[in-house]
């Protein structure tokens, strides 16, 4: 039977954290990929690229994987009562729940991430245990069904990691090594226990306001996931 995997797509998602682990999905044999968003209408990704939905919440079939990549748009995702419906209805049957980067953090508005290991962009990684998670400093992090990676390439990491779930190691690495996925980079920046410092303040400076608004957002949904609790 066709595996149905679901990336959920919106305005300002960062592209890399859908497109490389949609590139490794749609690899694998019999599986039918979804772009889903509200209606049909093109979004531009934060770095300018637009991307095309292919199905509507409505439509969106029943979904073996959904995935929530991260971007600048996270934001509003938050607290967009549709959308967190959308995932709370589909992460209630499929067989995987995962994310991407700060997708993550939609995944804990969802009330998704309660008491769950999971992990997110470095930069943004201590707004996880304010959605009830257990941060966790790893690529791709697993707790049963809940796949959540690192930020933007670590989709490629996590991808693979799932696509052995899905099949088995020998299927994923047949597609590693189609995408000759072999990271060699030029620079050992790519963390912020290697980058050096000067890159690292610099780093940190450009995401402050970021990391700010989306502190506020957080505080918001994890003072109204508590009060839902409170009534239960």
């Amino acid at each position: 039977m066709t595996l149905q995997i679901g990336f959920l797509l919106f305005p300002q998602v960062q592209q890399l954290d859908l497109t490389g682990p949609y590139d490794v999905l749609a690899s694998l044999p019999d599986v039918k990929v979804h772009l889903i968003w509200k209606d049909l209408i093109p979004v531009t990704a934060s770095t300018g690229l637009v991307l095309k939905p292919t199905t509507t919440f409505d439509d969106c079939p029943d979904l073996d994987v959904i995935c929530i990549p991260g971007g600048s748009g996270v934001g509003p995702l938050m607290e967009d009562p549709p959308t967190l419906a959308f995932i709370r209805k589909h992460a209630a049957q499929a067989r995987y729940v995962t994310s991407v980067c700060t997708g993550a953090l939609v995944l804990g508005a969802a009330g998704l991430l309660k008491g769950k290991r999971a992990t997110t962009h470095w930069a943004y990684h201590e707004l996880l245990s304010l959605l009830g998670a257990i941060p966790v400093r790893d690529r791709v992090v697993r707790d049963g069904n809940l796949l959540t990676g690192g930020g933007i390439t670590a989709g490629i990491d996590f991808a693979l990691t799932l696509a052995a779930e899905l099949f088995d190691a020998d299927t994923a690495q047949l597609v590693q090594l189609q995408l000759e996925y072999a990271p060699a980079p030029p620079f050992n920046s790519g963390d912020p226990h290697t980058a050096p410092k000067a890159v690292l303040e610099e780093a940190h400076r450009r995401s402050a306001a970021s990391l700010t608004q989306r502190t506020l957002i957080t505080a918001r949904v994890a003072a109204r996931l508590d009060k839902a609790l409170d009534q239960v």
